[in-house]
């Protein structure tokens, strides 16, 4: 069966004018040159110093890029993409009231004309981004979703921590967040660095909820010592960032809970890169 839900919690910013592609691809951690009709790119916006500020997907459109975004970053990303812009050519404005943003899954869904729509590029199993002019009818709602993206590991907004999180620890690399060939970019040479010398100490991974679900920010513990965080959950699911030592643990405290890390397929533990 094919899910689609309607994503109140998500917005678009929209990149117009002749220099938007260039703009974006000199302050992301992707390869903005790759978003087409049809492909999207998932990509990170870092501080300076290499932090996590926000991620968004990168829809092409016409003569126009679309970042479907956490709607709470909206007024952020205009504000501090702004600043960049000097004499580019490129106007940005908040599209959020002019498309709602879906996601669909277990299977390519059908949709009406009018609705820009791409594979998630993270994985083939998170299904599809899709924006409309207005809400489409939906089978699942924003929380199936969000129990959807937990199992597969695919982080959230809500599981990273702005000027703290690094992309790698995150998983930007396996999900395909990350281009290594593309060139300079902001905070580019603190991703590099935690890839290409195995910098990586934690990482954010699923765990099933055996209890009461924890707060979100709740410390985890293993033999009384804290070894990371309770991130976002749905009933006995949930994302946590643990150390790397902590994988392998048959179970860790968290609250009144047991929590049973589940390392997905996709994941690789980093090691230093020759």
């Amino acid at each position: 069966m094919t899910y689609l839900a309607h994503l109140p919690c998500r917005g678009v910013v929209e990149l117009a004018g002749d220099d938007r592609v260039s703009f974006l691809q000199g302050l992301v951690s992707n390869d903005v040159t790759q978003a087409a009709p049809g492909r999207a790119v998932w990509a990170g916006l870092l501080s300076p110093q290499g932090k996590w500020l926000s991620d968004f997907f990168v829809l092409a459109e016409g003569e126009r890029l679309l970042l479907d975004c956490p709607r709470d970053h909206v007024a952020m990303l205009l504000a501090k993409l702004s600043r960049f812009r000097l004499r580019a050519r490129v106007s940005l404005r908040d599209a959020s009231d002019a498309l709602a943003v879906h996601a669909a899954w277990g299977g390519a869904p059908d949709l009406p004309g009018g609705v820009i729509a791409a594979p998630d590029p993270r994985l083939a199993a998170a299904g599809w981004r899709i924006l409309a002019p207005a809400p489409l009818p939906a089978t699942a709602d924003a929380a199936a979703y969000d129990l959807h993206r937990i199992g597969l590991g695919l982080p959230d907004a809500r599981d990273l921590e702005a000027d703290k999180t690094v992309l790698l620890e995150a998983g930007f690399d396996e999900l395909n967040g990350v281009s290594w060939s593309k060139g300079c970019y902001l905070g580019q040479e603190l991703t590099a660095r935690t890839r290409y010398r195995g910098l990586i100490k934690r990482r954010l991974v699923p765990v099933a909820v055996e209890g009461p679900l924890p707060a979100p920010g709740t410390p985890v513990l293993r033999d009384g010592q804290e070894i990371g965080s309770l991130r976002s959950g749905q009933g006995a699911a949930a994302l946590a960032l643990l150390r790397l030592d902590a994988l392998e643990a048959a179970s860790l405290a968290c609250g009144q809970a047991r929590l049973i890390p589940r390392m997905p397929a996709w994941m690789k533990l980093h090691q230093a890169v020759s």
